[in-house]
């Protein structure tokens, strides 16, 4: 399971109505909105590039008009592309920077503009990495991105304030999802990332999910302009896996 689909079921299951953003995958974005329904919520899928401003603001139109209002803003798209630093080409730094800086800043960016014009209150949660603040060789442009969100979250956390808005970081260090599923048949290698987590294990995507209900919730209305890391310790020992 994905953090995005672990985080749809978690808020669904705390009664949030769900909007499901998808670009490539149709049949998975309908099979998550349909375990919603099946367990009595409300749930719909949405196809949005997130990195085009057209289609971001035609998502956020879209879940107030099928659901009302906005309260809610998870930023979660990411890619990453592992090459040395010294022949990466410019169309990956582009791509990456884009997806993992660019397109969350436009999310903020809407997302907080209909909660102003609903009266303002709301929660932003952006899904960054320990590569926000732990450097990674081979992935340059990744952790430039996440740094760049780190201080994205930091500034606008700020100016949202007044709105009652907050904005945090999510940072999850190893975590067992699809993108990391060919570490498992290398054994060598995962052994050499579990020695850097203090904890011994990869992390969960219902993990994950548990901290963006937290955030999500009035439980956190004292929280923002912060980073949480999620990551087993990894954070305090790793030697820039």
């Amino acid at each position: 399971m994905g953090i995005g689909k672990a985080i749809a079921l978690a808020f669904a299951g705390e009664g949030a109505a769900v909007v499901v953003d998808y670009l490539s995958h149709p049949e998975a974005a309908r099979a998550v909105v349909e375990k919603i329904e099946r367990a009595g919520g409300r749930a719909v899928a949405v196809r949005a590039n997130v990195a085009k401003l057209e289609d971001t603001r035609a998502l956020v139109q879209h879940s107030v008009q099928e659901f009302g209002r906005l309260d809610i803003m998870v930023n979660n798209a990411g890619v990453e592309y592992k090459m040395p630093f010294l022949s990466t080409p410019l169309e990956v730094w582009s791509k990456v920077l884009t997806v993992n800086l660019t397109a969350p800043w436009l999310g903020c960016q809407e997302a907080a503009n209909q909660m102003v014009s609903q009266g303002g209150s709301g929660r932003i949660i952006n899904m960054s990495s320990v590569h926000e603040d732990l450097p990674m060789p081979t992935n340059s442009p990744y952790c430039a991105a996440k740094g760049g969100l780190r201080m994205l979250m930091r500034t606008i956390a700020v100016e949202l304030a007044p709105y009652s808005i907050t904005v945090n970081n999510i940072a999850p260090g190893a975590v067992e999802t699809p993108m990391d599923a060919p570490l498992e048949g290398r054994s060598d290698q995962m052994e050499k990332l579990l020695s850097e987590i203090p904890l011994g294990r990869m992390g969960k995507p219902e993990e994950i999910a548990a901290l963006a209900v937290y955030l999500a919730s009035d439980a956190s209305a004292y929280v923002t302009g912060s980073t949480f890391f999620i990551d087993g310790g990894m954070i305090r020992q790793s030697g820039s896996l």
